[in-house]
């Protein structure tokens, strides 16, 4: 199963083990003691769907320790112009700490970078990312589903935007942005993706815009995958900015490998 797909409930822990048992359970993607880096969506600190759900990012932290995680690690960089320590501290993610003693939380601009060529580059030669992909045993991307006023649409794929450097980023929106972004994926390899669809924006974001409620959670191990569904389920709202795209040929999405 390419995507696995349920509507979520008042019990959203249920729901996050009923969503992955058609892909192995927790079990198949963490082993005892892995170190586990987690990329939620804390782009800015506006509410849900444009930054991850608190509590979301709680059931997911308990989940991996119950199937016995080791060193649990939520990494994330904010925008180019805002400080990512202050954007979660706005949304109260720092205080986690206190309740999961496995738990670090790591702001990307106060860690080490590693410099990675781009295989077949067209419109990114070189990248920098943070050295701790390099240190972890498996990584999770939380995205959120999402319109976006400069890449038409943002879920897993462009969720690894938060990986590069803050500096780095005005080169990427001044040519060819989406298409960046597919060559930027070809360096990160996550074992999951979990995807909150409980709410989304049909138009506008990734910060502010129209909000619908799909109220459903996806997972899958495949990006273009996972992107393909959201696309479509932002596409079966009424007035929604993605209705003349044919998903497919999205650049983010075409040029995806």
């Amino acid at each position: 199963m390419a995507v696995s797909e349920i509507e979520a409930s008042k019990d959203l822990k249920k729901d996050i083990l009923k969503l992955l048992k058609p892909l192995g359970g927790f079990s198949n993607f963490i082993k005892k003691g892995d170190v586990v880096l987690v990329k939620p969506n804390f782009n800015t600190a506006d509410p849900f769907p444009a930054s991850t759900d608190k509590d979301f990012l709680k059931v997911i932290i308990e989940s991996l320790n119950e199937h016995d995680a080791g060193k649990i690690i939520i990494g994330e960089s904010s925008t180019f112009y805002r400080k990512t320590s202050k954007e979660m501290k706005r949304l109260n993610i720092p205080e986690l700490e206190k309740y999961y003693k496995n738990l670090e939380i790591l702001c990307f601009e106060d860690t080490k970078w590693s410099k990675k060529e781009i295989p077949e580059g067209k419109y990114l030669k070189k990248i920098f990312l943070p050295q701790i992909l390099e240190e972890v045993d498996k990584l999770i991307l939380l995205p959120c589903l999402k319109t976006h006023r400069y890449a038409d649409f943002t879920g897993s794929i462009k969720l690894s935007m938060g990986f590069t450097r803050q500096r780095d980023r005005l080169k990427f929106h001044t040519h060819k942005l989406q298409e960046k972004i597919a060559e930027l994926n070809r360096v990160i390899n996550p074992d999951l993706i979990i995807m909150d669809a409980r709410k989304c924006f049909i138009n506008g974001g990734p910060d502010i815009g129209e909000i619908a409620q799909p109220n459903l959670l996806l997972a899958s191990t495949q990006r273009r995958d996972i992107d393909l569904r959201g696309i479509e389920i932002i596409q079966g709202f009424k007035g929604n900015s993605l209705a003349k795209v044919r998903a497919e040929e999205l650049p983010q999405i075409k040029n995806f490998k």
